[in-house]
């Protein structure tokens, strides 16, 4: 068994992973390695061939491979050690040991002062549906019928539903129906879709595709390959409304029903995770509860944007140089708590005094029109954003300034206000 130690482990080389080694890097830690399961980084963003990456980031839009090769480009300037086609097995969260396993390097026990978890997040499966028909062929994650197409050049069917409106969903409704498919429904459970506006309008609208609000998919119809779905309304208990069926012929079902982050790693490892996120619970320098480890991007919590991914995880590399250096300040916190309209904020905690800007970010736990999102230490209101629109499907993002972060002395809920 062959080892060796690191300053900075980190496991992951999507997006995330990419900026927080970027991070470090130019940080000055020079012992440092990624390590990927796949053949090549970039994760996710490799088979998301369409636009609309960078505009936060770059000012500029982007396809996902264009977005990712400006940060696989820039550890390569940077001499960064990326280590691919290697699974982690297991993290020891008191020890920093991580056994990974590699047909070129065997299995290997690498230890390191500090450790940045990024391994993204996986769909949602047909089996934490619960929804009833045969076990046939033509049942897809929207990201596996992504990869198939994109990158594997295989058209998963000709006659496509899709159940969920995540943004994945959403976009290969646009991207089957270009390669000549007819997408026949998008069928949502809630009354409001859990995907970008943007993405609802180029996906949907432009080709005509409808969006069925409060309507799921009870019935999968055929045997060796899917024949066909029936759809029905819910009520306001998310219970099928009898009466209500809509038959649909088709031969592939694609299923866009939520994100769940990567985070077995992290639970083995004994890092506390969020109820709420599925994802670790983090100070403002996205430290989880185990000293030394710190969780960035969608294993942390799933986001809609990848500059938001990226922005987070250089704050999380540059963390993690500083505990390396031995410079990272520690002391008491205050809790981080969601208020009515708010699900799952992030950070979960603030170091109290700490003089750094912190970006609270959540979901909003519903549609919220012409409200007004307030942050409040204690009885103290610290800060307030107005939006014309608060919905699930956007992460909204509050800024705290370092001469408020200075000033904590009490818990800090976050809640969405009606004007």
């Amino acid at each position: 068994m062959n080892q060796k130690h690191v300053d900075l482990l980190v496991i992951g080389a999507g997006p995330a992973g990419l900026a927080a080694a970027i991070a470090a890097r130019e940080d000055g830690i020079e012992s440092l390695l990624v390590l990927e399961r796949e053949h090549n980084p970039g994760g996710i963003l490799r088979q998301c061939i369409h636009n609309g990456f960078g505009l936060h980031r770059f000012k500029e839009e982007l396809t996902g491979p264009e977005y990712a090769q400006r940060d696989i480009d820039r550890a390569r300037e940077l001499a960064i050690d990326i280590q691919t086609d290697t699974t982690v097995l297991s993290v020891d969260g008191k020890t920093h040991a991580v056994t990974c396993v590699s047909r070129a390097h065997g299995v290997e026990v690498i230890t390191a002062k500090a450790i940045i978890l990024a391994m993204g997040c996986r769909e949602r499966p047909r089996g934490a549906l619960g929804t009833p028909g045969t076990r046939c062929a033509g049942i897809y994650s929207a990201g596996t019928a992504q990869k198939f197409v994109n990158l594997e050049g295989y058209m998963p069917g000709k006659r496509v539903v899709i159940l969920g409106s995540g943004d994945i969903g959403l976009i290969m409704a646009r991207r089957m129906t270009l390669q000549g498919a007819k997408v026949l429904a998008c069928v949502e459970l809630m009354p409001f879709s859990s995907g970008l506006n943007r993405n609802i309008v180029q996906c949907l609208n432009d080709f005509d595709i409808p969006l069925y609000l409060s309507h799921t998919v009870i019935d999968i119809k055929g045997r060796e390959r899917l024949s066909g779905v029936t759809v029905a309304r819910v009520d306001e208990n998310r219970q099928p409304i009898p009466g209500s069926e809509i038959e649909f012929d088709c031969d592939t079902l694609l299923l866009s029903v939520g994100l769940i982050p990567e985070n077995d790693l992290s639970e083995g490892a004994g890092v506390k995770l969020s109820p709420l996120t599925s994802g670790a619970e983090v100070d403002d320098v996205l430290q989880t509860n185990l000293p030394g480890i710190f969780a960035c991007g969608n294993v942390l919590h799933v986001h809609d944007l990848v500059d938001h991914v990226s922005n987070e995880s250089f704050r999380a590399g540059h963390a993690a140089a500083a505990y390396v250096r031995d410079q990272l300040a520690g002391g008491e916190t205050v809790a981080v708590r969601d208020g009515d309209g708010v699900r799952g904020a992030v950070p979960q905690r603030i170091r109290r005094g700490a003089a750094q800007e912190v970006d609270l970010m959540f979901r909003p736990s519903g549609v919220f029109r012409g409200a007004t999102c307030v942050v409040r230490c204690g009885e103290r209101e610290i800060a307030r954003k107005k939006a014309p629109i608060f919905t699930p499907g956007e992460m909204a993002v509050v800024k705290l300034s370092p001469e408020v972060v200075a000033s904590l002395d009490a818990p800090v809920t976050v809640t969405i206000e009606r004007s």
